[in-house]
């Protein structure tokens, strides 16, 4: 074991005194020191029950003949980050949070990992690290929070907390009633409970294999996921004893599962981030046009907010992940394996689908499709993405003139002060990983224009990205970005753009000739930011390459 090295040998007495006195006694020396990874703290409600929830994964270790040693991880709250500054901030963390995790495992040998993680950058970021440190490992899922109710309206959700803005703008509802909904839209701790990306990476880390089978949906508040945790803790001495890595279970196999589960559930966007970067860790190339390959090929089977109408709970009743793989059927490589020590097909060849007006048919699903596209074109040349499963069928294709905003904020005034009008494409450029930098996501745009009831008649492109909530013609992730020269930064006011999601197309009707003459012109917006942001700018990679760190400048 791995944690030898920090008290075995005469020479180590000091590192035994050191032990001692954080409570170890002599008869620890020997058993497995297990990592509890946490993420609580006491803003983020996707984390907030983390603490306790630990308590229970460290019972289960104890009661295998582990020694559990619990430390923290940082974690972001994307949707309190929406439409300020702090939003530069929460893709950044994600490599922050795999590094940190890498300087503790690694300066105190430890010998395993217990992961205790939720939202958005936390999941993939301690996939990530499982993946680099190469231990034992077994991640537990935060869950998510029950959706909320309001008078008549029931299974509220933060998406449509955010389109309630835009209803009381148009008169509506009262401010007073928008008041009420707040207080009770949330109603207790857990990721929000829509198919946003905490849920989906939630979902992703059920599909890689690196979670107990049912733990990407078991809510935050049950009893199951108490029951989860605590398994999770007698497992991993198991795993131990088995040297189960997770270098065995994340194959290439896993990882295109997993992205068939995320397109079959209405996944986020920014999937089109996360995977390439897990893929990368597991040594292995992921990109843009594999994922639109595996969405073109997988249907969109989950009827969940918010590509469809029911929340979280509802996919939890009608059977969870396994119930999602087992409809997939044969396009699950069922070879894969889990942390169970069994493969992927034998954790869910009992699983049942339980409703299906909530995982439909594999041969009558919600979309013949998966949630994601990827389209080219002269304004995207290495790609973007749009969550088409989100996109209403007349805006399948939209043509329109350019309206340009450097910024997430100018986007927002303008369509507060009604300066947008039917047919326009929104454009906000310098919001990429470099330009941001930090890759603002523009959700408070796209739930304002939703809430406008513009989603059937304007559409956006940006370079920075969005939340896994969002919904309506919205491109994003534009890649190479504005900043570093991309055609997004040569676009001017009025220019035709041309939306063409079912042949993957994103055209800016302007000549290579009148381009090459902008580009000799152009100046890229270099935005002030803090030192640590000026540091990420000169080591993040594009979009479409994951925005993983470069490894040297």
């Amino acid at each position: 074991m791995r944690s030898k090295e920090l008290y075995s040998g005469l020479e180590r007495s000091a590192h035994r005194a050191l032990l001692h006195s954080v409570g170890f006694i002599k008869e620890d020396f020997g058993k497995p020191i297990i990592a509890v990874v946490n993420s609580w703290n006491e803003i983020v409600p996707g984390h907030f029950h983390l603490r306790e929830l630990a308590k229970v994964v460290k019972s289960g270790i104890r009661e295998s003949g582990g020694i559990p040693v619990e430390f923290n991880t940082i974690a972001i709250c994307d949707g309190l980050c929406q439409g300020h500054i702090g939003m530069r901030y929460p893709l950044p963390s994600r490599e922050i949070i795999a590094d940190s995790i890498e300087l503790m495992v690694e300066s105190h040998r430890f010998d395993a990992m217990v992961m205790l993680c939720s939202c958005d950058k936390i999941v993939p970021a301690h996939i990530m690290a499982s993946l680099r440190l190469d231990i034992p490992t077994i991640i537990v899922t935060g869950g998510p929070m029950y959706p909320g109710k309001f008078r008549e309206n029931e299974d509220i959700t933060l998406t449509s907390m955010r389109e309630y803005i835009g209803k009381t703008k148009r008169g509506d509802i009262s401010e007073d009633e928008l008041s009420e909904i707040e207080q009770c839209a949330l109603p207790g701790p857990g990721s929000c409970a829509m198919m946003g990306t905490a849920n989906t990476m939630s979902c992703i880390a059920e599909a890689l294999g690196m979670t107990l089978p049912g733990c990407g949906t078991a809510h935050a508040q049950g009893t199951k996921k108490i029951r989860i945790a605590r398994q999770s803790g007698s497992r991993i001495v198991e795993m131990v004893n088995e040297n189960l890595i997770p270098s065995n279970i994340i194959s290439e196999a896993a990882i295109d599962n997993a992205t068939k589960v995320a397109m079959a559930i209405g996944g986020s966007t920014n999937i089109a981030l996360h995977i390439p970067a897990i893929a990368l860790e597991a040594g292995f190339n992921f990109t843009f046009s594999k994922l639109d390959h595996i969405s073109k090929s997988t249907p969109h089977i989950c009827n969940i907010v918010p590509s469809g109408k029911f929340p979280m709970l509802r996919l939890e009743e009608a059977g969870g992940i396994p119930a999602v793989i087992k409809e997939l059927g044969e396009r699950i490589d069922t070879k894969a394996a889990t942390v169970t020590g069994r493969t992927i097909g034998e954790n869910t060849n009992a699983a049942l689908v339980l409703d299906k007006d909530v995982i439909m048919p594999i041969d009558s699903p919600l979309h013949h499709e998966g949630s994601l596209a990827i389209l080219y074109g002269n304004l995207a040349p290495d790609g973007s993405v749009v969550k088409q499963s989100g996109v209403s069928q007349k805006m399948m294709t939209h043509k329109g003139p350019a309206r340009i905003f450097s910024s997430m904020e100018d986007a927002v005034n303008a369509l507060m002060m009604d300066k947008i009008k039917s047919g326009d494409v929104i454009v906000i450029r310098y919001e990429g990983p470099k330009g941001g930098p930090g890759m603002r996501e523009m959700h408070m745009v796209t739930s304002i224009l939703m809430g406008l009831g513009l989603g059937d008649s304007v559409a956006l492109v940006t370079d920075g990205r969005f939340s896994g909530s969002t919904r309506g013609p919205c491109i994003g992730y534009v890649s190479p970005e504005a900043v570093v020269g991309g055609p997004i930064g040569l676009v001017n006011e009025g220019d035709i753009i041309e939306i063409d999601i079912p042949s993957r197309k994103l055209h800016l009707d302007v000549t290579d000739t009148e381009l090459s003459a902008r580009m000799k012109k152009f100046k890229p917006l270099k935005k002030e930011c803090s030192k640590f942001l000026k540091r990420y700018s000169l080591l993040v990679k594009s979009a479409d390459k994951g925005a993983v760190l470069a490894d040297e400048i």
